[in-house]
């Protein structure tokens, strides 16, 4: 099998991180993850997201951006939790909307980040996962992370609103959407033996079979 590169997208709660997990161990796939416990400014970010947003998102953007490559450099098929694609058309965006980034920053990182993914060889397979505002909610509550204990259905309608907007224009590869309010990969092997299947069907560019 030719060697693939998988982004998984998708809002927060929609199983991003589970999804790329499960897909790693069944196919023995090399995986990628969200920097969080290293990043060096996201306790900033929390107490003053109008102070740290652009200093955020630069960082992603230059871990992304590696992260997409030493992936592409290992010889093994990757999976990657959340596409650097991400970070501009939707959390850079949502940010720049809600006044957190202004206007002559949010145009240099445009920039910057147009001419980072220019260079980009562009992914197999973009996996897009997506849930009710008011299960992800649900769902960010149960995990009961610290970080994530501000974020409001608002924001997360908001995030959900432009990942539509963005997934309605994506181009760069073929895209494969799962809605996950009744999908359950973690626990239900049948349910990750469909996304298997689904997931190689859209490789081979055979037609999808929605269930």
């Amino acid at each position: 099998m030719p060697k693939r590169l998988i982004l998984v997208a998708g809002n927060i709660g929609s199983g991003k991180t589970s999804l790329t997990e499960r897909i790693g161990e069944r196919l023995g796939w090399q995986t990628a993850y969200e920097s969080v416990v290293d990043n060096p400014y996201l306790p900033d970010f929390y107490a003053d997201m109008k102070s740290w947003s652009f200093h955020l998102q630069v960082f992603f953007l230059g871990h992304r951006a590696q992260q997409h490559l030493d992936m592409l450099d290992d010889p093994r098929s990757a999976i990657i939790d959340r596409s650097i694609y991400e970070d501009a058309y939707i959390f850079a965006r949502a940010l720049h909307m809600m006044g957190n980034i202004n206007e002559r920053d949010y145009q240099t990182y445009r920039q910057v980040f147009d001419m980072v993914v220019r260079n980009l060889p562009p992914p197999s397979l973009l996996i897009y996962l997506k849930a009710p505002v008011k299960v992800l909610m649900q769902r960010i509550h149960v995990r009961g992370r610290e970080i994530e204990s501000s974020i409001s259905s608002e924001y997360l309608s908001l995030l959900e609103s432009l990942y539509e907007d963005w997934i309605r224009n994506f181009d760069l590869c073929p895209v494969l959407t799962l809605s996950t309010d009744d999908l359950d990969f973690v626990h239900e092997t049948r349910h990750l033996d469909q996304v298997v299947d689904r997931i190689n069907d859209k490789l081979a560019g055979k037609e999808e079979i929605k269930f």
